[in-house]
């Protein structure tokens, strides 16, 4: 395993993260897996070195940080765990969503006892709260890193100038900044490398992007993606433009540099991303070990500047995508 300094935490992590959505419970999603196999992949990763492991109290409505935190029992301090909140966790609970202080607080205490964890290493917005002022999230988040509930607070998808906003705001207030930035980010979806990205660079903001196999689209061959159980079930898997802007030359084009390479696609695309520099750790999601196995293996493939450009020559601009 390689590690890496996530932006300028000082923290080390796995070039390698985690992602926890897939585990926890299948009423939630019928391609989630439940206690058992979630805790085999869990407990495989860190046999792989993996140290980095991303969740989020909706997935499964907490049931994968419960699992997480139990899968860590006894090696948390090894570990550097990631939750997020925002998206509201009871549906006759207005306030258990969004980013005001009570959600915060409310919500970043549950996450804590389902994880087990007294302190959270990476505590982070999902998403943007166009109803509560930035100032008041943020000093909400500075007082759960001064309470010692939060090491680290990050972000995720949200548009550039917010992010630039966020920041100028900490700074202003002297109060803690955003550490990382979790977006969308991968070979058919690249429009965070015109403003987010160059941001993050300058800001010394560690980037840990989500979908970086775009949910399967870049792990078979364009035809066979409906094949898969995510792709007959999961009605998320259409909302983003992968098939648009040159997305299905970009499929081929990686279906053959794996061909060539003898490795899988989805093994071509993580490492297109892992060559990037402003990338830190990408988040990969699995529901098999072998899989994960094929995740680290990605490691050791070093594509060369006229792959790198074959991979990525057919991209065109698509819509933004990931923020809402």
């Amino acid at each position: 395993m390689e590690y890496t300094t996530l932006g300028s935490t000082g923290m080390q992590v796995s070039r390698i993260c985690l992602g926890c959505m897939s585990f926890g419970s299948s009423d939630w999603r019928e391609w989630v897996l439940e206690d058992e196999a979630s805790k085999e992949i869990i407990d495989r990763a860190i046999d792989l070195g993996i140290n980095f492991f991303d969740t989020a109290n909706m997935y499964s409505r907490g049931e994968s940080e419960r699992i997480l935190g139990e899968a860590l029992e006894g090696r948390r301090d090894e570990a550097v765990v990631a939750t997020k909140g925002f998206f509201r966790m009871r549906e006759d609970d207005p306030n258990s969503g969004g980013l005001s202080r009570k959600a915060i607080e409310q919500e970043l205490a549950a996450s804590r006892e389902r994880l087990g964890m007294d302190t959270i290493d990476l505590y982070q917005p999902h998403r943007w709260d166009y109803d509560t002022p930035v100032e008041t999230t943020l000093r909400a988040l500075d007082d759960a890193v001064r309470r010692g509930h939060v090491r680290y607070i990050g972000a995720s998808s949200m548009w550039a100038h917010q992010f630039a906003e966020s920041l100028r705001t900490s700074d202003r207030l002297g109060i803690e900044r955003f550490q990382t930035m979790q977006n969308h980010y991968n070979l058919v979806y690249r429009e965070e490398e015109r403003e987010m990205l160059p941001l993050c660079q300058k800001e010394d903001v560690g980037v840990v992007p989500w979908s970086p196999m775009a949910r399967g689209y870049l792990t078979r061959p364009h035809e066979e993606i409906d094949a898969t159980a995510r792709g007959e079930t999961e009605e998320y898997l259409y909302e983003h433009p992968y098939r648009e802007g040159g997305g299905r030359e970009i499929n081929e084009r990686v279906a053959e540099v794996a061909a060539d390479r003898g490795a899988t696609m989805a093994q071509i695309a993580l490492a297109w991303l892992l060559h990037k520099d402003w990338v830190d750790a990408p988040i990969v999601g699995t529901t098999s070990v072998e899989h994960l196995e094929q995740a680290v293996e990605a490691l050791e493939i070093d594509l060369s500047e006229s792959e790198l450009a074959y991979l990525e020559e057919p991209y065109e601009p698509v819509p933004v995508s990931g923020h809402a």
